[in-house]
């Protein structure tokens, strides 16, 4: 088997990344997260394109089980991994159906994603979702044993460097280069109306205490989690 694409995070959780695509011209790296469940199932959040190595690899660590669209924008290989895996389960997340069928892209959902875990990972997954923009509703998780709270697109952390000429005053100006990279400029916009629901998530992703946040675009978050997390979004003050 060629070198490992598994990146090991903590207990039971791993990172794979995948190939840059492009949405609306603009490269976007892409991650999936694998966690292990106490039963063997593996939760695969995000999923990456499929391949038959990839698959086998994973087939190392347990069962390829729960397909998670955690929002909008992240679902089009899922169907993929449905289709060459038995036995699986789609979750959706919120508006992703109504996507997937602007796009024309056929996706087979089983299950929908809560406010509070499914009955398969309560015990150690919890989760929540970011509610209060019109366009953008995204499920966040918090994996107990590692302490690694997953987000996908609240937060974007991005080379500039990696990105074409073009695009680099474009991408500072949205807020989402690295070190310091935040909620994009335009997501943040869109939560105006509804800052308190984005507030009243931003406290229980803090209350959960993580030391790691997984950013689907970008690099991760693991020094001074609570002040990157403030940060991220952008000052916004956590509230109950």
């Amino acid at each position: 088997m060629p070198d490992s694409r598994l990146q090991q995070l903590g207990p039971d959780i791993w990172l794979v990344d995948g190939p840059v695509i492009k949405l609306y011209a603009i490269p976007f790296p892409t991650r999936m997260t694998v966690i292990r469940l106490a039963n063997g199932d593996l939760f695969l959040h995000s999923p990456i394109e499929y391949s038959e190595e990839l698959a086998a690899e994973l087939q190392t660590l347990g069962k390829i089980k729960h397909l998670v669209s955690p929002n909008w924008i992240h679902y089009a290989y899922i169907q993929q991994w449905a289709d060459a895996c038995n036995g699986t389960i789609a979750w959706a997340s919120p508006n992703v159906r109504k996507r997937a069928a602007q796009q024309k892209i056929h996706v087979v959902f089983d299950r929908d994603l809560a406010d509070t875990p499914a009955p398969e990972w309560q015990a150690e997954i919890d989760q929540i979702i970011a509610r209060g923009s019109k366009i953008h509703q995204e499920v966040v998780f918090f994996h107990k044993a590692s302490r690694v709270l997953i987000l996908t697109d609240l937060i974007e952390n991005m080379h500039r460097e990696k990105m074409p000429l073009w695009l680099r005053p474009f991408a500072r100006m949205a807020g989402i280069l690295a070190p310091n990279g935040k909620m994009p400029l335009d997501m943040w916009l869109s939560f105006s109306k509804g800052r308190k629901q984005l507030a009243a998530a931003l406290q229980q992703m803090l209350d959960w205490n993580p030391t790691t946040v997984v950013l689907a675009h970008g690099d991760i978050l693991q020094e001074n989690v609570p002040q990157r997390l403030r940060e991220g979004f952008r000052g916004l003050t956590p509230q109950h």
